[in-house]
């Protein structure tokens, strides 16, 4: 008998949302500027940083911040956005419930990493 899946319809588009914004190229990029450094960084930098446009770097930012892998604060005109590790890897361990649940292991196939 079929297990009910452990995540909600919204969960899913939570998670579908989160690797939309993992699939973009400058998205990767982005996260591996913050990756090198946590530090706060505005529109500007993260631009200048990739040799991108600012309204690309602007569009890239705010599709990883209304996931929630970044958040955002704004001093005057200028907007600062850090990465916000714990709703990452909440995403993470939630994508890797569902997958649990809607890809079981076969009997006659091996576990692989």
């Amino acid at each position: 008998m079929c297990s009910e899946p452990n995540v909600s319809f919204r969960q899913l588009e939570e998670l579908s949302d989160f690797l939309k914004a993992l699939s973009g190229e400058t998205r990767q990029q982005i996260l591996m500027v913050f990756a090198c450094s946590g530090d706060e960084r505005t529109v500007n930098e993260i631009a200048a940083e990739l040799g991108i446009g600012q309204s690309t770097a602007s569009e890239n930012l705010t599709a990883l911040r209304k996931t929630g892998i970044l958040q955002s604060r704004r001093e005057g005109k200028t907007v600062y956005y850090w990465p916000n590790r714990s709703r990452a890897l909440f995403l993470v361990d939630e994508l890797r419930r569902y997958l649990e649940t809607c890809c079981p292991d076969h009997p006659e196939q091996g576990v692989r990493p």
